[in-house]
């Protein structure tokens, strides 16, 4: 059953964290008049920002500066970044949180009142807000409390989109299902923004929460939409062993160590670029993300980390910092380790492992978050504009969020004023999409022994042998193969629960059908790109190769086979290539 007519919008934004949420904003502030719509597959407050612990990247301070901020975030992407969009970013970063302020954030603050920052990897010197180490939720807290005050905001919660309504070549609203109910109906708008976050479910050990399944990324894909550097997937340095839920960076910054299982400072013996002499980076623990996970992995080949029931593990160490310290500026990290690992970290240490944390991949959008198909914009992680580069900077994601969701919400909301209406087909796209989600609901492999679980696990098994911090061409081309048979595999899973209300096996074959497409997309990107640089790692080739690959990736969906790998260049506007080195002059 399918309702069309009532549902037509303006501005339609799928998914309701940071990005989605500030975009709303900026539709709603650039033109009161528009009908916005914002569909959730969670409860908007369930958003995965809402996890976000560290803080968020701005420059404040008088010893900091732009222009320090963009050579940060450019040599820490090691030169994969746009530095236009950077330079947009880094300039308009300090105006969006001080909006976030106005609108009620409770930043953590200095004796004298003025905001509070703290050192963050591979940061020059300390411009991270935070609010003690739950960040993203007073931030998403606060945009949520701030759209309940524009009456032209509709939002669809616990909507699950299945597919992009696309006709006359642009986007023209969504399918979905109403979770609460399995009715599939047509949400019509002139703009759409996909602000889904990033994928890190493809990975079994991630911080991402479960709804992280790569959703918009699958959807723009599948019309066309390019993805962009899918091969640059970052680890988190310190995620607990069992759950991944993250142990935020915030404790390194606040003075943490990692040990190994000798009680040795092991980060001593690797090279993370930066200099003793840093005066803010003097210390190991806050080097950049990727190189402290190559780290623990050189670690654990030679023996000195710890073997745990889920594997090999190190130390993280935050007992010296006192019970004060931590009871007031890391409540959450005390919080979890109490609730999921029975320790207290006052008096105990902290295990931990790198864990998947962040896709700088995406959709390719420009600097406005516009994409190749007209009438679809993208902001968050699961866009790629590209500020993060081959590895992103911790705390710079939070403000991203924050510009680019508002860019975008602005770009969607004029090209929807120059929209005259709706085009005559999507009627029938409706009834197509109708079809087949009858078919995977009521009779696609009745009588097969293929259940998701079993598909979704073995995908895990082979991304993390295979593209995980280090990859090579043969542990690449294997998994390739079992992503191609998995996929094939998926044609022939059963839906067992049959009911309409909440029918969680049925989202489930959608995300995991998702996920496949991502998996394969990260794969070949990774295989093409015979180089290492920031995250992407090759033991097959070691060194960084900026004669051939200093360019983006983008990944075409084929009909048949295996994406299509195409490449553009960077954008380089004032910060030629250099050795990455935190802290150098510049």
């Amino acid at each position: 059953m399918s309702r069309y007519g009532p549902n037509k919008h303006d501005v339609l934004i799928v998914g309701g964290g940071g990005a989605g949420l500030r975009a709303a904003i900026a539709v709603a502030e650039y033109n009161p008049n528009l009908s916005i719509a914002v569909v959730s597959k969670v409860y908007p407050m369930r958003s995965h920002t809402v996890s976000a612990e560290g803080g968020a990247a701005a420059v404040i301070k008088p010893d900091d500066s732009f222009d320090d901020h963009a050579y940060d975030t450019i040599s820490g992407g090691d030169w994969m970044c746009d530095q236009d969009a950077v330079e947009a970013f880094v300039k308009e970063a300090p105006d969006e949180m001080l909006q976030l302020e106005h609108w009620g954030c409770p930043w953590s603050r200095e004796e004298s009142g003025k905001i509070a920052v703290r050192p963050f990897g591979g940061m020059k010197v300390k411009r991270t807000w935070f609010a003690a180490d739950k960040t993203g939720f007073h931030l998403l807290h606060t945009m949520f409390q701030t759209t309940l005050k524009y009456d032209p905001i509709h939002r669809y919660d616990e909507y699950y989109v299945t597919s992009l309504l696309v006709d006359e070549g642009r986007c023209q609203g969504v399918i979905a299902i109403e979770l609460a109910t399995g009715r599939v109906e047509a949400i019509a708008a002139k703009s759409v923004i996909m602000c889904t976050g990033g994928c890190g479910q493809v990975f079994p050990f991630t911080t991402n929460g479960n709804i992280k399944t790569g959703d918009g990324m699958a959807l723009a894909y599948r019309v066309g939409v390019p993805l962009k550097d899918m091969e640059f997937v970052q680890y988190h340095p310190t995620g607990l062993p069992f759950t991944g839920l993250l142990i935020t960076e915030a404790a390194r910054a606040e003075g943490g160590h990692l040990l190994n299982k000798d009680g040795y400072r092991y980060l001593q013996d690797y090279d993370l670029g930066v200099p003793e002499s840093e005066p803010v980076l003097k210390s190991m623990e806050l080097g950049p993300r990727d190189r402290l996970s190559q780290a623990f992995v050189k670690e654990q080949e030679k023996g000195r980390t710890i073997n745990g029931e889920y594997g090999s593990y190190v130390y993280l160490d935050i007992q010296h910092l006192g019970e004060e310290v931590i009871n007031s500026k890391l409540p959450f990290v005390r919080e979890l380790c109490l609730k999921y690992e029975n320790i207290d970290p006052v008096e105990e240490m902290i295990p931990v492992r790198p864990v998947v944390h962040y896709m700088m991949g995406g959709i390719d959008t420009d600097i406005h978050g516009a994409t190749t198909l007209d009438g679809l914009f993208a902001a968050g992680e699961t866009a790629c504009v590209s500020i993060n580069g081959a590895n992103r900077l911790g705390s710079n994601s939070l403000t991203e969020l924050l510009v680019f969701g508002a860019r975008a919400g602005k770009a969607a909301a004029e090209f929807a004023t120059e929209q005259e209406g709706f085009s005559s087909g999507l009627e029938a796209l409706v009834s197509d999409e109708e079809k087949r989600i009858d078919n995977l609901f009521f009779s696609n492999g009745k009588g097969s022994s293929e259940r998701i679980a079993t598909i979704r696990d073995e995908m895990h098994q082979t991304m993390e042998a295979g593209a995980g911090i280090y990859r090579n061409e043969t542990s690449l081309k294997e998994s390739q193969e079992i992503i191609q048979e998995l996929k094939d595999r998926m044609q022939n899973i059963s839906i067992q629960d049959q009911s309409y209300t909440f029918n969680t096996e049925l989202v489930a074959a959608f995300e995991l059908t998702s996920m496949l497409d991502l998996a394969e997309a990260i794969i070949q990107s990774a295989l093409q790109r015979e180089e290492s640089r920031g995250s992407h790692q090759r033991s097959d080739f070691t060194e960084r190769d900026d004669d051939n690959f200093l360019a983006h990736s983008m990944a075409y969906r084929t009909e048949d086979g295996l994406p299509s790998i195409e490449y553009k260049p960077v954008t380089i506007t004032r910060w030629p290539p250099g050795k990455r080195v935190y802290g150098q002059q510049h």
